[in-house]
């Protein structure tokens, strides 16, 4: 009987057709601000399997704690298509360089200084955004998110996209919408009901407050989380949150919350004795990886499909809606809030005086640019 690597010399096609849209390289579309790689995919022992890839999408806008830019946002769909459609490929890993942020959402700056005010553009923009959040929903391969950084904003949106998350224990998630000028309804408003609940959902997409990865893990927004941290050549829990498994003495969950007054300065002084190591996370990444692999891949494309439409359903429902509302909100709101994020600083903050304007708001004073310049941070 003829072995399997028999057979598949002898009945390979000489020949494939190629399903990609276009022949072009991820890098070239935007500077290399995100990079595709092609990684050799490992079994669960270890060892490679030849001819069988992971792909990486990896967004490189460190400096903008890799926020994307609209050339990014259009080479990130090219990137998922890619790997969906691509043969070799067993599993997408998404993720970003360095350990700061895995992304923080769209480019600030270019949203103040393009987009702010052209409501015609940004309508554009976010039928990009549209796609790019939908071709992480449809992709044919699972998504695993690695988070290496801080996942904020339309960060958190596009990493909610994913199937799968894995995340280094000091990155930080939320939301920023009506804290500078936005709402977040480009996935979150979709995802965090079906995946933390109503009422989490909304103490997130409205109060816009950051939480740890051990919180993340403990709503169920994350499949699972590893430490970062190497103190003395050992790995330790973020020293800034409580990572002990208890309850408060009011019977509540206080695992994953950060801590306050002296103990929080005490663990921020002690992540500066440290060093950030991402290799546990780079381990559990691949140790899921391997695990996928070691399937049927087409009834892996069904499982995720399936899964898939309880966020799908909600993102189809609402994602054109979402879509007006964002651009015509560019004319008041966002082009002040964007403005103010990226104008400010440390010394004057990145946020408005939001009670002068509810103040001037509530005696109807109309939106114009003397108010939304008064609003500036130290003005």
């Amino acid at each position: 009987m003829a072995t399997t690597d028999e057979i598949i010399a002898r009945n390979a096609p000489a020949e494939l057709i190629d399903h990609n849209l276009i022949d072009k390289d991820v890098e070239s579309l935007c500077d290399g601000m995100v990079q595709y790689e092609k990684r050799p995919a490992r079994r669960r022992d270890g060892s490679v399997a030849e001819g069988l890839y992971n792909a990486w999408i990896i967004f490189n806008n460190p400096k903008q704690y890799n926020s994307y830019t609209t050339d990014m946002v259009k080479a990130t769909i090219l990137a998922f298509r890619r790997a969906s459609v691509d043969r070799e490929v067993n599993a997408v890993v998404f993720t970003a360089v360095g350990d700061k942020a895995f992304c923080t959402g769209g480019n600030t700056k270019e949203y103040a200084e393009y987009y702010a005010g052209n409501p015609q553009e940004y309508r554009q923009y976010m039928r990009l955004f549209n796609d790019m959040v939908s071709a992480i929903l449809g992709c044919d391969k699972p998504v695993v998110c690695r988070v290496n950084g801080m996942r904020i904003g339309g960060g958190q949106e596009i990493g909610m996209a994913c199937d799968f998350t894995i995340a280094q224990d000091l990155a930080n998630f939320g939301q920023a919408g009506p804290k500078h000028g936005s709402a977040a309804i480009g996935g979150a408003t979709d995802f965090l009901p079906v995946m933390i609940g109503c009422e989490q959902a909304m103490v997130s997409g409205t109060l816009c407050e950051p939480f740890s990865a051990h919180k993340a893990a403990r709503l169920g927004i994350i499949a699972e989380v590893v430490p970062a941290l190497k103190i003395d050549g050992r790995f330790v829990p973020n020293p800034t949150v409580i990572t002990d498994r208890y309850l408060d003495e009011f019977g509540r969950v206080i695992h994953g919350e950060f801590k306050t007054g002296a103990d929080f300065k005490a663990g921020r002084d002690l992540l500066k004795q440290g060093e950030v190591d991402l290799s546990m996370l780079d381990e559990k990444v691949e140790e899921l990886c391997a695990k996928l692999i070691e399937t049927f891949p087409e009834c892996m494309t069904k499982s995720l499909e399936e899964l898939r439409k309880p966020k799908l359903e909600a993102w189809n429902k609402n994602k054109e809606n979402s879509r007006a509302w964002l651009a015509l909100n560019m004319m008041n709101e966002a082009r002040t809030g964007f403005r103010a994020f990226n104008e400010g600083n440390k010394e004057t903050g990145r946020e408005i005086d939001f009670v002068k304007l509810r103040q001037g708001l509530a005696k109807g004073v109309p939106w114009t640019e003397e108010l939304i310049e008064s609003l500036m941070p130290g003005k």
